[in-house]
């Protein structure tokens, strides 16, 4: 067994463990679907943290070229489905009990955590070819990411309804059209 197939195991698992989240959590919420006062952004929240993890395997492929692995280097590359589990874990709230769930108040709870959390998923990202390889070429990927990045921490500032509603779909298009132009192949 050669090192990145050792290694992608427990990337596997954890992101495994985040999409369990998501669909489990969105699960929940259909079946008790008469409690819920819904709020689009979180679904379509959902949706996107879905296929970021996908899109994360996907992406984690190319990794199978890396020749030398240390602990901080596995550490890093760990980071990026940690982050991504704790944000699968925020977005939607427990649905247990009979209480009404308003995702409305759950989502401006948790907001700051939620975009937070995206902002350090892509430090992750962004630190990750730095570590493992020594650089970072400054390229589509890296200037995608960094204006991802701003979008997160302005999310993160501002509570307007407005904003965060203009933001998730912006964040929609452009994670689109990343994963067409950058991911639509393995490498």
């Amino acid at each position: 067994m050669d090192p990145f197939s050792y290694l992608s195991v427990l990337i596997s698992i954890i992101l495994g463990l985040g999409i369990t989240q998501l669909l489990t959590g969105l699960g929940r919420l259909i079946n008790g679907r008469t409690r819920v006062r819904w709020y689009w952004p979180v679904v379509l929240w959902t949706v996107l943290l879905l296929v970021i993890h996908v899109q994360t395997w996907w992406a984690m492929f190319e990794l199978r070229t890396q020749a030398r692995w240390t602990f901080l280097g596995f550490l890093v590359v760990l980071l990026h489905p940690i982050v991504l589990y704790l944000a699968a874990a925020v977005v939607l709230p427990d649905a247990g009990g009979d209480a009404t769930i308003d995702l409305e108040a759950n989502y401006y709870a948790h907001a700051r955590w939620l975009f937070g959390l995206l902002m350090a998923l892509i430090v992750a990202s962004l630190v990750r070819p730095v570590v493992l390889a020594g650089g970072r070429a400054l390229d589509a990927d890296f200037f995608t990411q960094s204006g991802f990045f701003v979008l997160a921490g302005a999310a993160v500032a501002t509570r307007s309804r407005r904003f965060h509603e203009i933001a998730s779909v912006t964040f929609a298009i452009v994670i689109v059209g990343y994963i067409a132009l950058l991911f639509a192949r393995l490498r």
